[in-house]
């Protein structure tokens, strides 16, 4: 298993290495490729952070023509992909102070961070006297398994999802997105928003744990 990780991971650098070449080499149909393949991904992760729509697909091309300029520069460090969406969210925080709505990213973490949390709602749970099962659930979590094969898929349910996702905080908005959309590490994620690890961890939780009641309140019977 861990020699296959390393083959695939050894493909990966080679893949990218070729790909930096191509582009490095003026290779047009090179640079459509990485723009087709990370454009979306890129304004998802713009728009968590600017007002509009419009103002997202303005930040990505200011992104697009910043690698076109650094290309050159770049060390290889990181993933190319890493480099890229941390241009992006440079880009992203400079039109936010623009807009007069944002506030440096580690503020918005502190702020997220503070106060209590609870995965699961207190109330859920049968009190510490209970005769039979003190501190057991009272309401236990709903079975998705048991649901039917086609609920996940339906695009109500997606929807779902994708509302938890844009009613949460900046950062935590800004975390789940790279991590469970875009499939970004937690440390390429640290890296490119300047998190703790720690801090990341907490802010995924407390998203992760949102979606996921509002799921299940979408799945309830």
């Amino acid at each position: 298993m861990l020699a296959h990780v390393e083959a695939v991971e050894h493909r990966a650098v080679v893949d990218e290495r070729r790909l930096l070449e191509r582009l490095r080499a003026g290779d047009e149909a090179a640079f459509t490729e990485l723009v087709e393949a990370l454009t979306p991904g890129l304004v998802r992760v713009a728009r968590t952070h600017v007002s509009t729509a419009a103002v997202a697909d303005e930040v990505v091309q200011e992104t697009w023509l910043g690698v076109l300029r650094g290309l050159d520069r770049f060390e290889g460090r990181s993933r190319l992909k890493t480099w890229i969406f941390r241009i992006l969210v440079n880009r992203a925080k400079t039109r936010g102070v623009a807009e007069h709505r944002t506030v440096p990213f580690a503020s918005l973490a502190a702020r997220e961070l503070d106060g209590t949390f609870a995965a699961v709602d207190p109330e859920r749970f049968l009190p510490p006297d209970h005769d039979r099962w003190p501190r057991g659930w009272a309401t236990p979590p709903r079975r998705w398994e048991l649901s039917p094969e086609d609920a996940l898929a339906h695009g109500q349910t997606l929807e779902v999802v994708r509302a938890g996702i844009r009613e949460l905080p900046a950062m935590q908005r800004m975390v789940i997105v790279m991590r469970d959309l875009e499939g970004f590490s937690a440390e390429e994620v640290c890296e490119v928003l300047e998190l703790a690890a720690v801090n990341q961890r907490v802010l995924l939780h407390r998203a992760r744990t949102q979606v996921r009641n509002r799921l299940e309140e979408h799945l309830a019977p």
